[in-house]
Formats: structure tokens, C-alpha cells, sequence
């Protein structure tokens, strides 16, 4: 079972925080002195957590293991304090059990459809002599903070962590296409990996992209992540990349692109990954999947987090610390990052930080000194370029889409 106790001992120790209470914006990073801390909200309803362990798979740091069958693996806040994410402590997420070892020298991409030109297929040496494009992009699950919601929504029960931000190279989409050729009456274009389900009566996992989406050139087939070729795990020998939408879309273990003339009408877009119409304030429209009543989960909306201190940290009163923290959007851009100490009556804005791409975390900081002694709620918001804020409680919807402001509460003495 994983404690609070067990994983600060599995992160060397927490160490001593500055506390909060008069705020004043610093250079992102500042003065930090954290480093190391794993931890898991003791926010999360009762029994999200149960099965919990920090766990690890070949290649990966110690991840945080809601599910083994299929593996499902979070990132603790502790590896998301960077712009960039490490490929070992990237969050791993399936939906299907059956995931085979792929030999990229015998992996074929099948493309074709009855919205292309023609058909064929092409292995990795041909997919990297395509011209190369390289993009910054926060991959997140679209049920990341599902665990947050009273009562509990079907699904994983992801905290904070089934996200993170990465370099991402390979081919753009659009060029992979042009090897067939689109028709003009293609409206998606579809998506098949080799992970598949271990029972017949289970869907596999297909995925479809409108074609105004597919042919942006920020869109890939991708092959190498931070430098490396991908791995195993995040979807080797080459998966789909979609910055600024969530990585529902962003398929792991490639192997056939399919042009379609009517709308795809699988189960992983029809019924699954759909919120209520106009619940959220998504720019981005997926027009040939909406209904009247419901829409595809698209874009990315606008979310932060408190990085450092954890939540429950114990912190001087009259010490100077450093706040610290991401936030992120669908690839508008982050405009401000602000804190609040009050309880939402009076905010803060932060000092944000490098600036990697429109589609990456944006980095921020703040120092905080507490004026008296007890427990103290720091709350985090983001609004990005186009004047979206987040939420303060969670909009309830059956997916678990989530992006409500996230609160820390430390223990000041």
C-alpha cells in the first residue's frame, strides 16, 4: 500500500520548506530548494487509492501503479517540476492488455482508406527520409484528475500526474499522407496501434482526427521523444502526436492511417471520451462526431499546478519560500499564473518561467513568506492568451475531464 510516510522515505526525506503568507513574484525557480519530494493528495476521495504502489517498469523511474493489466502509471508531482519531462518518468497509459514488443526493422505503417488515392505501406527507413519536425508538446490524458471528482466518474482514478511535456520529432502527418494522396471527401482520417484487447467482446482502441486537424504541421507521426526513439512504453516505433489535444487521440504503437469519407463511429469515439455539449469552453470543434447533446473531448483546456511545496508540508512562519509550478493550454498560451491565499478573495500573480512552445508547460514562481502559524490553503489559477481561466470546482461530466484550480494546504509552525 502506498503512504504519504512510504513515499517520502522512497524520495529520500521531505526537506525543510520556507512558508507562505505575504506574496511577492520572483524569477521562476528562484531560490528552490526542493527536490526530490513524491507525494499523493490526501484530497483524492476515499478508496481512489487503495490498490495504489510505487512501482517500476523497464526503463521508467518509480512510477505511481493504478492498474498493472493494463499498465497504468502516473507521474508523481515531484517529476513534473521542468518545463521538459524525462522519458523515464513520462506517465505510461493504456486502455488494452495486449501490447507486444514491436522490431522496428520489420514495423509497417499501413496507410489508405477510401478517402486517399491509394494504398501502402512503408517501415520506419522510409517514414524518417520524410522531412523531420520537431515540436514541444504536453501530452496529458484526458482523465488526468478523474480521481479528483466526488462522486467518483468510471475510469482510471488519475491524480495530477498522467501527463508530461516532451520533444517530440518525426514526420508530419500531412507529408505521411501525401505518399497516398487525400480525396476531397475524406473527413477523418483514423487510427489503429498494435496494442489490442485480450478478450474478443473488448473495442479496440481506433481513433479518428477531422482532416483540418490532420494536416496541421504540427501534427505527427512521431518517432523520437527528448532525443531518443521512443520507448516502449510511450509508444515505439512511432505513434501519433497531436499538440494541444489531449493524448486520447495521440496513438501509441502505429500501424495503420485510414482515410474515411463518413464519420468513424467506433467505440472509443462514438460513446467513449465525450463530455456534454458546451460544458467546456473548447475553441477547437470536432463537428462530424457532435451531437445535440454531447462532443469529443478535443483540446487541452487551460490547467497549473503547485509543484513545491507538497501538499501537507510543514513550513516556518516568517521564512521566505519559494512557490512553484506548470501550467499549460490547448497551444493559446499562458497569459498569467496567479495564487491566492485567501481563499480565492485576493490573488498574486507569478514570475512564469522559460518559455518552450506555444503547446508546453510553461513554468512559474513565486516567493511566499506565512505570517501565522497554523494551516494555510495556497490555491493556483491559469488564464491563458485568450482570456480562458480554470474552474474552481470541477465541472461535472462521465469523462472526468477535470481542470479545476488545484489547492495545496501547508502546515505552518
Amino acid at each position: 500500500m502506498i503512504t504519504r510516510r512510504g513515499l517520502l522515505e522512497a524520495a529520500g526525506g521531505a526537506l525543510a520548506f520556507g512558508g507562505g503568507g505575504a506574496l511577492t513574484a520572483t524569477a521562476a525557480g528562484a531560490g528552490s530548494t526542493n527536490s526530490g519530494l513524491l507525494w499523493l493528495s490526501p484530497l483524492l476521495p476515499a478508496g481512489t487509492r487503495a490498490e495504489a504502489v510505487l512501482d517500476t517498469l523497464p526503463g521508467k523511474k518509480p512510477l505511481i501503479r493504478l492498474t498493472s493489466r493494463p499498465p497504468n502509471y502516473e507521474a508523481p508531482l515531484a517529476y513534473l517540476r521542468t518545463a521538459i519531462t524525462p522519458n523515464d518518468a513520462f506517465f505510461v497509459r493504456y486502455h488494452l492488455a495486449d501490447i507486444p514488443q514491436i522490431d522496428g526493422d520489420t514495423w509497417k505503417l499501413s496507410l489508405g482508406g477510401e478517402g486517399a488515392k491509394g494504398d501502402l505501406q512503408i517501415g520506419l527507413e522510409k517514414l524518417k527520409k520524410l522531412p523531420t519536425f520537431e515540436v514541444v508538446a504536453v501530452c496529458q490524458c484526458s482523465g488526468n484528475r478523474r480521481g479528483l471528482f466526488q462522486p467518483h466518474v468510471a475510469g482510471v482514478q488519475w491524480g495530477y500526474g498522467a501527463m508530461g511535456c516532451a520533444r517530440w520529432k518525426g514526420a508530419r502527418l500531412k507529408d505521411v499522407l501525401d505518399l497516398v494522396g487525400l480525396n476531397k471527401e475524406a473527413v477523418e482520417v483514423v487510427f489503429d496501434g498494435a496494442d489490442g484487447p485480450v478478450l474478443e467482446r473488448t473495442p479496440d482502441l481506433v481513433k479518428s482526427l477531422p482532416v483540418w486537424k490532420v494536416v496541421e504541421e504540427t501534427t505527427l507521426v512521431a518517432y523520437e521523444m527528448n532525443g531518443e526513439p521512443l520507448p516502449h512504453w510511450n509508444g515505439f516505433p512511432a505513434r501519433i502526436v497531436v499538440p494541444g489535444w489531449t493524448a486520447t487521440y495521440w496513438v501509441k504503437h502505429i500501424t495503420s492511417i485510414t482515410a474515411v469519407t463518413t464519420p468513424f463511429d467506433g467505440y472509443w469515439m462514438k460513446t467513449a471520451y465525450r463530455i456534454p455539449a458546451g460544458k467546456f469552453p473548447l475553441v477547437a470543434r470536432f463537428i462530424s462526431q457532435e451531437t445535440a447533446v454531447t462532443t469529443p473531448i478535443t483540446e487541452i483546456v487551460v490547467n497549473s499546478l503547485i509543484t513545491s511545496p507538497a501538499d501537507g508540508a510543514r513550513v516556518k512562519a516568517g521564512r521566505r519560500m519559494a512557490l512553484s509550478g506548470i501550467a499549460w493550454d490547448g497551444g493559446y498560451g499562458i497569459r498569467s499564473v496567479e495564487i491566492s491565499a485567501d481563499n480565492g478573495k485576493s490573488w498574486t500573480q507569478a514570475v512564469l518561467g522559460e518559455y518552450p512552445g506555444k503547446f508546453a508547460f510553461r513554468t512559474w514562481s513565486l516567493e511566499f513568506t506565512p505570517k501565522r502559524r497554523g494551516k494555510l490553503a495556497l490555491t493556483a489559477r491559469a488564464t491563458n492568451e485568450i482570456g480562458q481561466t480554470q474552474t474552481q470546482e470541477p465541472i461535472p461530466n462521465p469523462a472526468g475531464y477535470n481542470n479545476a484550480a488545484q489547492t495545496v494546504t501547508l502546515d505552518v509552525g
